[in-house]
């Protein structure tokens, strides 16, 4: 039996109070919507009336994985962060639906209900999927989208990701769950974070600390095997939809100015991707970093923070950043890294 729209939101508050890893000057609160509940973490703007925000994680993620991008960008834009469904302190949605597609509704349904429209957009790996739907589709809602290392379809995925691919496939999850019982928290922690830095050394005390706290939080939850299984399915399925529905033809359908940046050292999505995302999205530009991994914004915050102040100096919303370091700067799309 579903959730009555009380229980659904009393359920959402009640995951969301003590969650683990809110920084100073974050608020975490919980909006229902029709057909899901979602947690969106908020930073405070260092001043009013600055442009709206949205920040959309990957799989298996939360919106904690914007905080340290969301804390350099307070001046810049009034952040918010949503917990995808079944996601950090989001219930699971009420038709179980873990596809992009449900994904994108849900974000869509935020925008709407949220009156923030438009916004500066922005996602990574499952949530940059996400953002490129959401772009297409309602191209008003859009003022910039921002793609940290998009999970868009490969020819030929890296092989680290192969077992999370796998957890697409029914049965899997519960034989990981069984297989990793002997691992402690923090070596599931640790071994997430190294998957997703390029360069393991950059992760923080504090990071891997707040890992493991949202790690046993969330596996304590009775969804959380089945909310990052059938993702996995949506992604692995979404790669092979064709025509309009392609995540490829989608992303030649946006309209807005589009940033895109890529990780020389991603183990997810390759590198080598960054070439047709710069010839898809029409108005595009790369910020390209070598020895970034999957997750520039919480490896790399002060570029990706400077790129995207850049990107909105270039469509007028806000002044020119100071000059960046050697090695990491924003390049035309023609100058993308090659295959």
């Amino acid at each position: 039996m579903s959730p009555t729209q009380e229980q659904r939101a009393e359920a959402a508050l009640a995951a969301a109070e003590g969650w683990p890893g809110v920084r100073e000057a974050e608020t975490i609160r919980c909006l229902d919507l029709p057909g899901s509940a979602l947690a969106v973490r908020r930073r405070a703007a260092e001043r009013d009336e600055l442009e709206p925000a949205l920040l959309v994680h990957g799989l298996g993620g939360s919106s904690r994985n914007w905080s340290a991008l969301m804390e350099r960008l307070a001046g810049t834009v009034e952040c918010e962060a949503l917990d995808l469904p079944g996601f950090g302190a989001s219930p699971p949605p009420d038709d179980g639906d873990y596809s992009v597609a449900g994904h994108t509704r849900a974000v869509l349904r935020y925008l709407a209900a949220s009156d923030r429209g438009p916004v500066h957009l922005l996602g990574n790996s499952l949530g940059g999927a996400v953002a490129t739907r959401v772009a297409a589709l309602r191209p008003d809602l859009i003022r910039t989208l921002t793609l940290i290392s998009p999970a868009l379809p490969e020819r030929r995925p890296q092989r680290a990701v192969l077992p999370t691919a796998l957890l697409a496939a029914p049965g899997v999850a519960g034989l990981v769950r069984r297989m990793t019982r002997e691992s402690s928290l923090e070596q599931r922690a640790r071994g997430i974070l190294q998957l997703c830095y390029g360069d393991p050394a950059r992760i923080a005390p504090e990071e891997l600390r707040a890992a493991i706290e949202e790690l046993e939080r969330r596996q304590s939850l009775p969804y959380f095997w089945d909310s990052l299984s059938r993702s996995a399915r949506g992604i692995v399925n979404s790669y092979t939809l064709g025509g309009q529905y392609s995540l490829w033809r989608q992303a030649e359908r946006v309209l807005a100015p589009t940033l895109l940046v890529y990780g020389g050292r991603d183990r997810v999505v390759s590198y080598r991707m960054a070439d047709r995302a710069a010839a898809a999205f029409g108005r595009s530009r790369l910020l390209a970093l070598p020895d970034a991994g999957h997750m520039a914004m919480m490896e790399y915050p002060e570029a990706v923070a400077d790129a995207f102040r850049e990107l909105l100096a270039d469509t007028g919303a806000e002044p020119a950043p100071s000059p960046r370091l050697p090695g990491q700067g924003t390049r035309p799309a023609a100058e993308a890294p090659g295959s």
